[in-house]
């Protein structure tokens, strides 16, 4: 793992919950859960969570391969599961490929099974978050060369969870972007969607002026409920966002 991905792990960590990381391929989680709810029974559910929905996954684009490279919405085939089909249905409203809501949905598939056990969970694949808690949360934006990067947060209230927080960077990460933002982050009760729109509204950032345009795009999308842009100095933000400082 890089200073980078453990810098940014470090900013969603809670001190009251358990975090503990399961990877499987390219699924890579880091997972908090109430301090009594951990077990080795816990970790062990969460593999074999991920171990199924890949497999599902994975068999449907064998018969579908579009499904996994197509960089615009997706008609899906009859028998497609359930991952598959929150992936698309997301992906149709952010007009993006499916793909660019994987890890939103492995996040959010994952959480929801961990909430049926623990209060409060958090789920990170990849820079995308589900959320659900109890009390209110921070959630640390990591912004890569912007000095927005450890400064600022979002504040998170239980009435707004379960919630999908998921960030598109065109300097951070492996992820495709066809844009220049050191952060899009959108929130919506859809990590899926959350995710797929991230990207979109990445992918229409190449200069600091064009922030406010990201925000706008996904203001516009049904089921988005905030949105912060950020590129070098500047930051736009929108809809149900508290920022705070970080420390």
């Amino acid at each position: 793992m890089t200073y980078t991905e453990r810098t940014y792990r470090e900013l969603h960590h809670q001190g009251d919950l358990i975090h503990f990381q399961v990877s499987i391929k390219e699924t890579d989680l880091d997972i908090g859960v109430r301090r009594e709810r951990f077990s080795p029974d816990l970790v062990r559910r969460v593999k074999e969570i991920i171990s199924e929905q890949r497999t599902l996954l994975e068999e449907y684009i064998k018969g579908d391969p579009d499904f996994q490279t197509t960089l615009v919405p997706h008609q899906l085939r009859p028998g497609a599961p359930a991952l598959a089909v929150a992936m698309a249905e997301a992906a149709r409203l952010a007009g993006v490929g499916p793909m660019a809501a994987v890890a939103g949905a492995f996040a959010q598939y994952v959480g929801k099974d961990l909430a049926r056990q623990s209060r409060d969970v958090i789920v990170e694949n990849g820079g995308d978050i589900f959320l659900r808690s109890a009390r209110p949360r921070k959630v640390g934006i990591f912004a890569g060369p912007s000095p927005f990067t450890n400064k600022i947060a979002l504040e998170v209230q239980p009435w707004q969870t379960p919630l999908g927080i998921c960030t598109s960077s065109g300097t951070v990460g492996h992820s495709l972007s066809f844009g220049k933002s050191d952060a899009v982050v959108i929130l919506a009760p859809s990590a899926p969607l959350a995710d797929a729109v991230a990207t979109a509204a990445g992918n229409l950032v190449q200069t600091e002026a064009d922030v406010q345009k990201a925000v706008d795009f996904a203001a516009k999308i049904p089921g988005v409920i905030g949105a912060v842009a950020i590129k070098g100095e500047k930051l736009a933000a929108w809809g149900q966002v508290k920022l705070v400082p970080m420390f």
